[in-house]
């Protein structure tokens, strides 16, 4: 499966990265997780807010279906989330908006390692893949509404 062309472009970049400049741009994304927040007044066909075991803190998922098929993530996030988790939250935020759900549903997880690196995957093993994992939930979800 071929990711999103936003998502796929945003794997590109990170991929070419060395190591320490990738971890640069990790941080840089965890500081705009704000931009991707739901906005005052703003609707969503669907709000999922909770916290799990595999986070530190509460994460919710708002999304909505816009024209043509396409959806629209913003999410929320609790002060504890960590870093990798924000920036992993800004990242497919900006690489899935825009995307269809079937798109969204069928995205592996396998490009996770090319973003973060082999290294951070397996110390975060159990939280690197929460947010993606939470975005197909609300897509799945918002799919069988319609």
């Amino acid at each position: 499966m071929q990711l999103p062309a936003a998502l796929d472009e945003l794997v590109t970049f990170f991929e070419a990265l060395p190591e320490g400049e990738r971890r640069e741009n990790l941080i840089d994304l965890a500081a705009s997780v704000a931009a991707h927040a739901p906005q005052p007044g703003e609707v969503f066909d669907l709000q999922d807010v909770r916290k799990d075991a595999e986070c530190t803190d509460t994460v919710g998922v708002h999304v909505r279906l816009e024209e043509g098929g396409r959806v629209r993530f913003a999410v929320s996030l609790g002060p504890k989330v960590q870093t990798l988790t924000r920036a992993l939250t800004t990242l497919l935020c900006r690489g899935l908006n825009g995307s269809t759900v079937r798109d969204v549903l069928a995205v592996p997880q396998d490009f996770v390692p090319r973003i973060i690196g082999a290294d951070l995957v397996r110390l975060r093993s159990q939280t690197v893949y929460y947010v993606l994992n939470r975005m197909k939930e609300a897509a799945r979800a918002l799919a069988a509404d319609a």
